[in-house]
């Protein structure tokens, strides 16, 4: 028979998959000899059984549940439901890692009408009988609110209407009397909502709680946290039962919570805070303003002296930070919980710093002990705390992009510039945004779109240029012809005043003061360590010199991913290639070409310069080129003019352009099959810059490596390399220089991944491009699969978004077949990432488990990726 229920005292901290992380830390607790009251933890494969057993709990834990009960019994010297003296208990959720929104705590369980009347009748203190009652109208609340779902409001009318009644501000200002009558107004409430009596039976009532823990696993709080979280369905919750101790049984009694380093800062000192004659969840709720830790000392001396010294205890023990609930009854102290406290980027860093110097941890340890996500907080501006609290947001999109903007409302690109060139701060608002609104992008603080996911263009241009993003606010009602929007019923127009929050979402009405982000020294000595313990290599996708220099800055060690086509929107350029487009013959699109080729030239200069001998991945032109087309009536007459035809001709050639399926269609190595004088002319930018920069600078090695983005066949690699190797060996040879140089193509067809071993013959580099990969792959497009990805995180089908955290099973093992394919063909193959994966903690990881040579990311992205590389490595010694 399977064992469901384990006792505190069979359990320890090793035991967290089973046992949940309070579970595990309850027992480990017990077991190093602390105040624990002791009870049991229902495991976490209850959880899946129960899941499994259309929800509901069969009979075999139910029985193992009451055996538990008994021996709680016997420990303490109480029985459940008995009416001389009756054994209350609480039921609190646990899962492996600590998720907030999971179910609360249900206290003072095992309570009804006839325990109440035996309790006060064996207690003729008037003090007890509140006591009493407090306790039996907090537990019809919360079992009501937590357990049946009967929403809180409801009880909380009750008490503020009570408290009006009596004119009283505080709860602990009724008298036993009012609570009684509270206690009667609750179970009627509750027989309202529900259509049935408050449940009597101490056993109906401990199996409906657990079942409440179970069934909260699966509530959409949840699964967006376990989403967000990388935490897999498949794990499930305990549940913890332990017997009741009162901290609002009198004066002498009191409840708290408390850390042993400052969460937001890190500093070395215990931070809590503690109410007298309460119960846990008043600290939380905030209901009552609870005193600094450092007052128990006055109220409860020797319980505050035993606490001191359980933290240092459990703080050696655990080797980390540690967040504490605890209860104190008539004076004496009882332990409720202890993990390791949730804290700031910044107090992570200096936490781990700290323990490295107090002999605690290792440097490995300390490395491993950061969440590589949280660094993103510490590399954009913020909102400035206390302002934030006060603000309340109108509506929510996606984080897409961290930081935090203010500004005026622009609805287009131009305005965003024209404003921005003015000296306004804006906040760029569209539908979505396309590679034509790069520049007001860039000069906007931060971008709200109302379509779009974490994988969309906004999203994606935000995050490579550390840009505030909050996109898919689906609730925005947008009207871009007028230059307005409402969310939440307020109307905005150009020039209101918005902030929003790229980390949270959140977008609020008005200005919200920011702070900068400041990267400080503790920062650089993690890093320092992260870069001594990892393999992977870490590049930035970079298309700008200012972009360059910050990944150089936050320590990338080369350009994976250089866009070119981002340089062709620049009003100069894309005019002449609007010229390309439009030219007859392969003579005149040379023309237009050659007058692009300088500008690409001094581009690819300034990016070699910023990166000082570091290696720069070039991808030639990436996107169809119905997306360089015009639109406006006055661009279309202007090329018309340029090229000698009429409006109607020019409208043609650019209709002919328009595709059915972009992605899928003219684009990537096709368009220098079809136009190889693109290729060429790219090429001669490429080598020219490049030999400019090594004749000036003989101390760097400039080896640029040029990139064949979306080859699905080696014939098609061959051909554009070709043109490649002839143009850039006849610049080598007419300059007199010896500059080497590699190509090399993206992988992000599966079809080239099943290949991989041809295209290893003619390929001196692979890198995958997983944004592309993983649509082909998936056969849905990055841009539409927002509308329907929501219903597959409803239906588990998916449990995370497969543009945004690598999917390891089927496109990780399109990636593992290319490289045992392409590697024995190529030996010096090297290969990479440059999709947004690049900077996702868990497919860095991935990427280091098959022998990937580096990963690409955005800029802001190069110490999340420096850093879950190391810990890759670490995790791999261990």
């Amino acid at each position: 028979m399977a064992k469901w229920v384990y006792m505190f005292s069979e359990g320890d901290a090793n035991m967290r998959e089973l046992l949940g992380g309070k579970g595990a830390n309850l027992a480990e607790m017990s077991k190093i000899g602390l105040p624990v009251p002791q009870g049991f933890t229902v495991t976490t494969e209850a959880c899946t059984q129960y899941y499994e057993d259309g929800r509901t709990i069969n009979s075999e834990i139910m029985d193992q549940v009451m055996d538990g009960v008994k021996k709680m019994e016997e420990i303490n010297g109480k029985k459940f439901g008995d009416l001389t003296n009756p054994l209350l208990v609480s039921v609190r959720s646990g899962a492996r890692a600590s998720m907030p929104g999971m179910m609360d705590t249900i206290l003072n369980l095992g309570l009804n009408d006839d325990v109440v009347a035996a309790m006060i009748a064996g207690n003729p203190d008037p003090k007890f009988e509140r006591f009493v009652y407090d306790s039996y109208r907090r537990f019809i609340q919360m079992f009501s609110d937590v357990v049946m779902e009967v929403g809180k409001k409801y009880f909380e009318q009750l008490i503020d209407k009570m408290k009006e009644e009596k004119g009283v501000t505080f709860d602990v200002e009724l008298t036993a009397s009012d609570l009684k009558t509270l206690a009667e107004q609750f179970k009627a409430e509750y027989k309202k909502q529900l259509g049935k009596d408050f449940p009597s039976d101490p056993q109906t009532q401990l199996k409906l709680a657990i079942e409440a823990v179970f069934r909260s696993w699966d509530n959409p709080r949840a699964n967006v946290y376990r989403r967000d979280n990388d935490i897999p369905y498949s794990w499930g919750t305990a549940v913890n039962v332990m017997p009741m101790v009162f901290g609002n049984l009198n004066d002498e009694s009191g409840t708290g919570v408390a850390f042993t380093r400052d969460p937001a800062t890190g500093e070395k000192k215990l931070m809590g805070e503690f109410l007298k004659n309460a119960q846990g969840e008043d600290v939380v709720a905030g209901v009552r303003t609870p005193m600094p830790i450092a007052q128990m000392e006055q109220e409860f001396p020797e319980a505050y002296q035993e606490f001191v010294k359980v933290c240092d205890l459990l703080e050696a023990h655990y080797h980390d930070m540690q967040d504490m609930e605890f209860t104190v009854e008539n004076q004496k102290l009882y332990m409720l919980q202890c993990r390791n406290g949730k804290r700031t980027a910044q107090a992570a860093l200096k936490i781990a710093c700290d323990l490295v110097d107090e002999g605690m941890k290792t440097e490995k340890e300390a490395v491993a002990m950061i969440d590589p996500r949280n660094l993103d907080t510490l590399l954009h501006p913020q909102f400035d705390a206390a302002a934030l609290k006060a603000a309340t947001p109108l509506g929510k999109g996606l984080g897409a992009s961290p930081g935090a903007a203010c500004g005026k409302v622009v609805f287009t690109a131009d305005d965003a510039q024209e404003w921005a060139a003015r000296g306004e701060k804006v906040v760029l608002v569209r539908l979505e945004t396309s590679p034509e609104d790069i520049t007001g992008m860039k000069a906007a603080q931060g971008i709200l779109t109302v379509r779009g996911g974490m994988t969309s263009h906004a999203a994606v241009v935000a995050r490579g240029m550390g840009s505030c993003c909050v996109s898919g606010c689906g609730d925005i009602v947008m009207d871009e012809e007028n230059k307005t929007f409402t969310l939440a019923g307020v109307k905005f127009t150009e020039g209101s005043e918005i902030s929003i929050d790229g980390t949270t979402g959140k977008i609020y009405q008005g200005l919200i003061p920011t702070v900068d982000a400041k990267i400080v020294g503790e920062f650089g000595r993690i890093m320092a360590w992260a870069d001594k313990y990892r393999r992977l290599k870490v590049r930035t996708n970079a298309d700008t010199p200012q972009d360059a220099k910050k990944a150089r800055e936050l320590g990338a060690e080369g350009i994976g991913l250089c866009r070119t086509e981002h340089m062709f929107f620049d009003p100069v350029r894309i005019e002449a290639f609007r010229e390309m487009i439009c030219s007859d013959t392969e003579e005149e699109r040379e023309v237009a070409l050659d007058k692009i080729l300088p500008y690409q030239q001094s581009d690819f200069k300034a990016l070699y310069e910023a990166l000082e001998g570091n290696p720069v991945t070039i991808r030639f032109l990436d996107p169809p080129l119905h997306e360089f087309v015009p639109t406006e009536t006055e661009d279309l007459e202007k090329l018309a003019k340029a090229k000698n035809k009429t409006v109607a001709e020019i409208k043609a050639i650019c209709d002919s352009l328009h595709e059915f399926n972009p992605m899928m269609g003219h684009r990537g190595c096709r368009l220098a099959v079809t136009y190889p004088s693109i290729a060429k002319m790219q090429t001669k930018a490429v080598i020219r810059a490049a030999i400019e920069v090594q004749k000036e600078h003989p101390e760097w090695t400039v080896k640029p490596e040029i990139m064949i983005p979306l080859v699905c066949e080696v014939k098609e690699l061959k051909f554009v390399k070709k043109i490649v190797v002839e143009t850039a060996d006849a610049e080598i040879k007419a300059s007199g220089t010896n500059l080497t140089y590699e190509v090399g193509t993206m992988i992000e067809i599966p079809r080239a991944c099943l290949t991989a071993d041809d295209i290893a013959k003619e390929a001196e580099f692979f890198c995958f491009g997983t944004n592309d990969l993983t649509q082909m792959t998936f056969g849905f497009s990055r841009d539409d699969a927002g509308k329907f990805l929501g219903s597959y995180y409803d239906t588990k089908i998916f449990e995370s978004d497969p543009f945004a955290r690598l999917d390891q099973t089927g496109v990780g093992k399109l990636m593992e077949m290319s490289i045992k394919l392409g590697k024995p063909v190529n030996p010096n193959l090297h290969i990479g990432i440059c999709g947004e994966h690049g900077g996702d903690p868990s497919s860095v990881e991935f990427c280091h488990q098959i022998g990937l040579d580096y990963v690409s990311c955005s800029p802001f992205r190069v110490p999340i990726a420096r850093l879950a590389a190391a810990q890759a490595a670490i995790a791999e010694a261990r």
